[in-house]
């Protein structure tokens, strides 16, 4: 039995769209799930869109999400390079084979004659098509004599080579999630393979690298499927077997009208690519999952879930989990909705079980933009006492700014509606009591001011919530004891007087 071997092959021509992670995911699951390779390969043959930067932003998005590559750009391995750019000599030999077999032939047609023609099907209400109807009245080595194209290509006129598809021949695509799809030959126009200025297309070389890399399986998104009949036909002309096709649903946007992009994301207020990105032309910064306090955990989860789905009422699976379970055959043929609540709430999830010390990395960085230092172990309680009120690694410092820097202001709707007349002396009283807790016990603590509050036949909501309102800020947080254990009682004294002197002067 052929080994799996399964590819993800980018283009470098700007971030890395997170329909893509989600299709290098999928092989991914699929190669480890087979005892499998998973290559990574740089499709750079249009050099016209290469963006600066591109190709270093794709390894580490990868590297983020800890989704490694067995070969490939940055890695090496057997069936290398990995990057089309520096494969370029192989391909004419290839090409030169479809001409000499009768698979392709030369077309020397001017840009401006084709736009030509297009305007003259246009006013004939059709559309021109470089085909078999079509070109045999056209500028190609077909309708040239031999030795008219032998002078063409001597003197070194521009041309490109097309595929030569036969007349009306039903073409069949065996797709692993679709099952057949068929098209006859007649509807398809003869693609460009390769270009005289010694460029193949995306077409001939993505061929020719799947053949030469060995690749058994073809796991692309939807996008790819009106190309497939060609390439189908490219490995019979080649007289090699083609490998398994499977070409995934498209991800959606929220409402599910049409494939998610980028202004969906801005619009919405959600990431669509896996890391910050600076476009090095327009300086502008489009968000990521990383930046935006996303666990790498939570995103694959999230993402292997869009399309795809185990059979099972299982929703937390870690990459280990996801390789066990996963399987073509349960892979949507419609399109996935993205849903930001759900992966809000996956996020949520992950945060809940992450290691102590993994969040406290996090945590930790954004304490620096504050330009806090604090013990470790204070971070990771403080942590613990508020993360089931975090989405996101940003929100820590939201909700727990003022266990490391006493508030300097006070939520005015919640001093209105909490701090009545008389709370400042019963604060004043309030912290004697604790005072006189020595050691401090937040249990012993707890339940004298609780006498205290009962005895004098206080308003409980209005009272405790003053007493928050002069530690935190707002009317939020956990448990108060917790947080006068945590910050400390000559802290809590500080932070009440403070209140008092701002709320009351």
């Amino acid at each position: 039995m052929k080994k799996v071997r399964v590819r993800f092959a980018p283009s470098p021509t700007g971030p890395l769209h997170i329909g893509g992670v989600r299709t290098a995911l999928y092989n991914y699951l699929f190669a480890k799930q087979n005892g499998g390779d998973f290559l990574l390969r740089i499709e750079d043959t249009d050099q016209t869109r290469f963006v600066p930067g591109a190709e270093e932003y794709i390894i580490e998005a990868f590297q983020w999400l800890g989704i490694q590559f067995d070969e490939g750009v940055g890695i090496g391995g057997p069936f290398g390079p990995y990057k089309q750019s520096e494969r370029k000599p192989m391909y004419k030999k290839y090409a030169d084979q479809l001409i000499e077999t009768g698979w392709a032939y030369y077309a020397f047609d001017t840009p401006e004659e084709l736009d030509a023609r297009r305007k003259e099907a246009e006013a004939q209400k059709k559309t021109f098509q470089y085909d078999a109807t079509t070109r045999d009245g056209l500028c190609n080595s077909l309708s040239l004599s031999k030795e008219e194209v032998e002078q063409r290509l001597q003197s070194g006129a521009p041309y490109v080579i097309r595929f030569k598809y036969p007349a009306n021949l039903d073409i069949t695509v065996h797709d692993l999630i679709r099952g057949e799809v068929t098209i006859n030959s007649n509807l398809l126009d003869d693609k460009v393979l390769y270009k005289s200025d010694g460029m193949p297309t995306y077409h001939l070389a993505n061929i020719v690298d799947d053949h030469t890399m060995e690749i058994s399986h073809v796991i692309r998104g939807e996008e790819w499927l009106p190309s497939a009949p060609l390439h189908v036909m490219l490995y019979k002309a080649f007289g090699w077997e083609a490998p398994n096709f499977a070409h995934l649903p498209l991800l959606l946007k929220p409402d599910g009208n049409g494939k998610l992009s980028k202004r969906d994301g801005d619009r919405l207020g959600f990431p669509v690519f896996p890391l910050q990105w600076k476009d090095p032309k327009s300086g502008e910064i489009s968000s990521g999952y990383r930046e935006s306090g996303y666990l790498p955990e939570a995103v694959i989860n999230m993402l292997a879930l869009l399309g795809w789905n185990p059979g099972t009422e299982q929703e937390m699976m870690d990459l280990d989990t996801l390789v066990k379970l996963f399987s073509i055959d349960k892979i949507s043929k419609s399109g996935a909705k993205f849903d930001l609540e759900k992966a809000k709430w996956f996020n949520h999830q992950y945060i809940q079980i992450a290691d102590d010390n993994l969040l406290l990395q996090h945590f930790e960085k954004v304490l620096a933009l504050h330009n806090v230092k604090a013990e470790g172990e204070y971070v990771k309680m403080v942590m613990n006492m508020i993360k089931e009120r975090v989405h996101f690694i940003p929100e820590f410092w939201e909700q727990s700014s003022y266990f490391f820097v006493a508030p300097t202001e006070y939520d005015p709707q919640a001093v209105k509606k909490r701090w009545k007349p008389g709370t400042a002396g019963h604060l004043c009283k309030m912290i004697e009591i604790i005072d006189s807790v020595q050691p401090f016990d937040k249990q012993v603590a707890h339940d004298k001011i609780m006498d205290y509050v009962q005895g004098n036949e206080l308003n409980m909501g209005a009272i405790m919530n003053s007493f928050r309102i002069a530690l935190v800020g707002a009317a939020k947080g956990p448990e108060l004891f917790e947080i006068i254990a945590a910050i400390g009682v000559d802290e809590t004294k500080n932070r009440v007087q403070k209140a008092i002197q701002v709320i009351e002067p």
